[in-house]
């Protein structure tokens, strides 16, 4: 064979495993489930056309509390959390009234 076929064959191979590679540490550091990565609070699913007919094993997702957005791991949804019970509000203060100085 040729030097430059042996180059180009190597050299290829070399590029698509590091093609390889990066995929499958991108895939691993991605966070699975439903939950933002910032700040732990449920996620809403993003209709993205191009993302989804590419991929369609990620879940495009934007955090509406801390406005994160991104690619998550398709995954089963997170359980509900049951609603927190609300104390009895308190009445509302007394507006006070500024003191007017003598002149």
């Amino acid at each position: 064979m040729s030097d430059a076929v042996i180059f180009v064959v190597v050299f290829g191979g070399l590029f698509i495993l590091r093609i390889i590679a990066a995929t499958v540490v991108f895939l691993w550091i991605l966070p699975e489930g439903d939950r933002c990565p910032n700040c732990d609070a449920v996620t809403l699913r993003v209709q993205s056309a191009g993302w989804n007919r590419i991929m369609p094993w990620f879940r495009t997702s934007w955090c509406y509390e801390c406005g994160w957005d991104g690619l998550l791991r398709e995954s089963p949804r997170s359980p509900a959390l049951p609603p927190t019970p609300r104390s009895k509000p308190s009445p509302p203060a007394r507006p006070t009234r500024a003191r007017e100085r003598p002149r």
